[in-house]
């Protein structure tokens, strides 16, 4: 898994991060969602190093990255604190300037990142996701049968009470679906409960803070002011619940934002890594060096 990559724990200013790098070209950070880590882009970024230097981080209080001292912490496990992560880390590596991708509770970090340090992000990538804000605005019915465990991991202590009584159970996966060092790295982080509280802080902060960042943008006049690409999965929910996903992001964008679906369960990196190396690869890559390829 990771063939010729390095990995490294790199302690920056505010966390520690279990990274992964490698490849050779224009830089491409990777930000994972619920509950997995880093290792969730194993069959994603062999295929996207031909043609960038990819950096996959466990975010911070996922995997084996450090944890916020206090799991109710929302200022520590807000987005704009990883996002400072990801400034830190690409500084780390000597990047200042690069192209990021987020899926799920990554792609919070990634939006939240690109608003933050519009002069660090070349171009953005959205995987299943739409702003936070926009999401509970728009709750109903619908999102709230369906996303339900937003609200109850943002409950205290319950939540680490349930998952871990039966970390497999609750959250599922297999093997022969997941790769066997990926399925290892999943469910040694969900089986260890400091990370499990660190992932549920995720959704504590998006509840308790991360949707005040957004509205304070929005009313602001603030936009994602790079290329803004949106990708979701067919087989999941997004499209169920907001029918036109691009009409959802246009507001937040300067730009005319893109994307499509691609015909997948929710977790895409894992289920069709071709596609969707393909499709990054499509955006992010410069025209000029798409004629070369």
């Amino acid at each position: 898994m990771f063939e010729t990559f390095t990995l490294e724990m790199i302690a920056l200013p505010e966390a520690t991060l279990r990274v992964r790098y490698g490849g050779s070209g224009p830089p491409l950070l990777l930000l994972h969602g619920h509950p997995r880590t880093h290792t969730t882009w194993y069959r994603v970024a062999p295929l996207l190093a031909r043609h960038f230097t990819v950096v996959c981080p466990d975010l911070r209080g996922f995997g084996q990255s450090s944890k916020p001292s206090d799991a109710h912490d929302f200022i520590a496990s807000s987005k704009r604190a990883k996002a400072r992560d990801c400034i830190a880390l690409m500084d780390h590596l000597g990047f200042p300037t690069f192209n990021l991708a987020g899926h799920d509770r990554g792609s919070y970090t990634a939006f939240r990142a690109a608003m933050d340090y519009p002069d660090r992000i070349q171009k953005l990538a959205i995987l299943d996701g739409v702003p936070i804000l926009e999401a509970l605005e728009r709750c109903d019915a619908e999102f709230a049968s369906r996303w339900w465990h937003w609200f109850f991991f943002a409950q205290p202590d319950k939540p680490e009470r349930a998952i871990m009584a039966d970390p497999a159970a609750w959250y599922g996966g297999t093997e022969d679906k997941l790769g066997p060092e990926n399925f290892a790295d999943f469910m040694a982080a969900i089986n260890n409960p400091d990370t499990v509280k660190g992932m549920l802080g995720d959704y504590r902060a998006g509840l308790f803070i991360d949707h005040v960042h957004d509205r304070e943008d929005r009313t602001a006049g603030r936009k994602v002011a790079c290329p803004l690409h949106v990708i979701w999965s067919l087989r999941d929910d997004l499209a169920k619940i907001y029918g036109d996903v691009l009409a959802v992001w246009q507001p937040w964008a300067e730009l005319q934002v893109t994307g499509r679906g691609i015909d997948c369960g929710h977790h895409v990196a894992e289920e069709a890594p071709e596609d969707l190396a393909e499709a990054l690869t499509g955006f992010f890559l410069p025209d000029c060096m798409m004629e070369k390829c």
